[in-house]
């Protein structure tokens, strides 16, 4: 099913959906948990759609470029990978959960700072989420350089 796309191979095709997802994410999600810090907290309503989206989006996009990595890998080395490869690849499963971390962590963001009839959101709980969710994004944002680094030496050297 990750192996290929039309006849060539879906890894190099879906790294890059993950690639643009991942960080828009992260990006998202500090620029949402920073608002209120700027003292903007007004103009999250208009990001809860776009912090959801790439929520939902980017695990899914992560999840696909590391099976597709996976059919990849066993295709060109068939179990005989070089060492730039095996690096590559062992940055991908905490990658693919750090994604998914920071995507409940804005999920719950978005969820917490929504309007209620009852009143505003429990302001630390609002806070520690933030906390969370942006390291989580940072985490998140390391991950995606240091993994597309080492694709870029595992496929061109250096």
């Amino acid at each position: 099913m990750f192996d290929q796309i039309f006849g060539l191979p879906a890894h190099p095709l879906i790294v890059h959906v993950a690639v643009v997802l991942t960080p828009l994410l992260a990006v998202l999600v500090i620029a949402y948990a920073a608002l209120p810090l700027l003292r903007l907290s007004r103009l999250r309503h208009r990001l809860d759609w776009a912090v959801v989206l790439s929520a939902l989006a980017a695990p899914v996009a992560v999840f696909a470029a590391r099976e597709s990595g996976e059919a990849f890998g066993d295709r060109l080395f068939q179990g005989n990978m070089p060492a730039p490869v095996v690096e590559h690849e062992s940055l991908a499963g905490p990658l693919t959960l750090l994604t998914v971390g920071l995507a409940v962590a804005a999920l719950l963001l978005v969820r917490f700072t929504r309007p209620r009839p009852e009143g505003p959101a429990a302001g630390p709980a609002v806070v520690a989420v933030s906390a969370v969710a942006v390291v989580f994004a940072l985490a998140v944002g390391y991950y995606v350089v240091r993994l597309g680094h080492s694709g870029a030496t595992a496929v061109w050297g250096g």
